[in-house]
């Protein structure tokens, strides 16, 4: 089959690579060019979204928010472009893994069905760890046939993939899946407080707690942390993150990494930046 993606960053060229090694020729577009390690001859650069548009049947799009999803489609050189061109064609089909808006990507499925193709919204988690592993959870919106159609290519990304419901309901499953991992990251910044303010050695008290999460859940110990405050997360808790660190902020790793892959200064950092927000609220 003939597979577009657009968006060959962290996340996009391992799904890509994936996609190129289960024999699909590729059609990519990536702002800052192919990266090396996706060279192959069955994949083929193209100049625009446009041009991956024209020559593939599926196409993907991974990139970081929601105007960025609206400039490849419906941008100057974008994916619409293709699609008003295509006449009596193949009726493509547009997978956007982005993590945006909900009502952005009803408003976008609706105007991509208008010029005669469907569309499929399928963000992912897991992070850069689960799309070089190819264990990615895909949380999709759209109609059920497409959604066959297309569950094949998902396959070669991810295991856990789950047709929530219809356009922009896999974007909502995104951002409820973005809140409970906010949460969690709230209460482990709250325990670390807590413990430094009483006098405990932070970078220690987590080495206690992961044990008895080890022992207990150990799920919870595995389990992935994956914050993009640029996408929907940011509205449902920006707020609360806001206080802690200045501007948009990334944590990525596990539980039982905290500290062993960032450093232990790394944790002191955060302990103090908790500290900051505590003695601006006049928290004691």
């Amino acid at each position: 089959m003939n597979v577009g993606f657009v968006g060959l960053g962290i996340m996009g060229t391992p799904m890509a690579q994936h996609l190129i090694g289960a024999g699909h020729r590729m059609f990519l577009h990536s702002r800052s060019g192919l990266p090396q390690g996706i060279a192959a001859p069955a994949a083929v650069a193209c100049a625009s979204a446009a041009e991956v548009a024209r020559n593939a049947n599926v196409i993907f799009i991974m990139v970081p928010d929601t105007p960025d999803v609206e400039a490849v489609l419906f941008g100057a050189g974008g994916i619409a472009t293709a699609l008003g061109e295509s006449g009596d064609g193949p009726r493509r089909i547009i997978v956007d893994m982005s993590s945006i808006s909900p009502t952005a990507t009803k408003a976008f499925a609706g105007r991509i069905n208008a010029l005669g193709a469907d569309y499929i919204d399928a963000p992912v988690s897991g992070g850069e760890v689960g799309a070089k592993a190819a264990s990615l959870t895909i949380m999709c919106g759209g109609d059920p046939a497409v959604f066959d159609q297309v569950l094949p290519l998902l396959q070669t990304m991810g295991k856990n993939i789950t047709l929530v419901g219809g356009n922009g309901d896999g974007q909502t499953t995104k951002v409820a899946n973005q809140i409970i991992v906010a949460l969690n990251i709230a209460a482990v910044g709250e325990a670390l407080l807590f413990a430094s303010r009483a006098g405990a050695d932070p970078a220690k008290v987590r080495a206690a707690l992961i044990r008895a999460i080890r022992e207990k859940v150990p799920n919870i110990a595995r389990a992935t942390i994956s914050v993009h405050c640029h996408d929907d997360l940011g509205l449902a808790v920006a707020n609360t993150l806001a206080g802690v660190l200045n501007g948009a902020w990334q944590v990525e790793g596990t539980i039982n990494g905290i500290g062993e892959r960032a450093g232990n200064a790394a944790l002191e950092e955060v302990v103090m930046a908790l500290r900051t927000r505590a003695d601006y609220f006049k928290v004691r």
